[in-house]
């Protein structure tokens, strides 16, 4: 196995998993959103003001093509799941872990996040139905369903290691 990608709705803990993973599993932690920022020059909200999202979209399929090729763990953006290529691509390339996480949830974590510019243009309810519409997307990219809701990040971390090991034969 050479990556493993988190995917998930925005806020799901993604980032905060995947950085928790990484010393876990001894693997080195890439945050997608992070990478993009740093190969662009400039922010998330940025990219979608200047350019919109459709180039932000194509950005994150770029990063899943020619991202080096290494076992990692990788943070995806809340919507690459969405695109099949995405999909395929890491299903092929790596373990795909869904982080499942209640709306209600994510909400209180992402209500306030300046740096989400879908979240700043968007009502409660437009969030709920993009995060009912995504939830498809996720389930078909995810190799395991890990529900999150109740439990820590220390216990997330475990079962995914477990999960991990336990493909790995160990």
């Amino acid at each position: 196995m050479r990556k493993i990608y988190l995917v998930g709705f925005m806020g799901c803990g993604k980032s905060a998993i995947g950085r928790q993973l990484s010393y876990a599993l001894k693997m080195p932690f890439y945050d997608m959103d992070k990478e993009i920022v740093r190969q662009q020059g400039m922010s998330i909200p940025e990219i979608f003001e200047k350019y919109g999202e459709e180039y932000f979209r194509n950005l994150e399929t770029e990063f899943l093509r020619n991202f080096r090729d290494e076992a990692c763990i990788i943070a995806t953006g809340g919507g690459v799941a969405m695109k099949e290529e995405n999909r395929r691509i890491m299903r092929r390339t790596g373990l795909v872990f869904f982080l499942d996480a209640s709306f209600e949830d994510i909400y209180q974590r992402i209500k306030n996040d300046k740096n989400r510019p879908i979240v700043q243009r968007s009502t409660k309810k437009e969030l709920e139905r993009l995060y009912y519409y995504r939830r498809k997307f996720y389930k078909q990219a995810g190799h395991i369903r890990v529900f999150t809701e109740g439990r820590t990040i220390r216990q997330i971390v475990n079962y995914i290691v477990f999960q991990v090991n336990r493909l790995k034969g160990e």
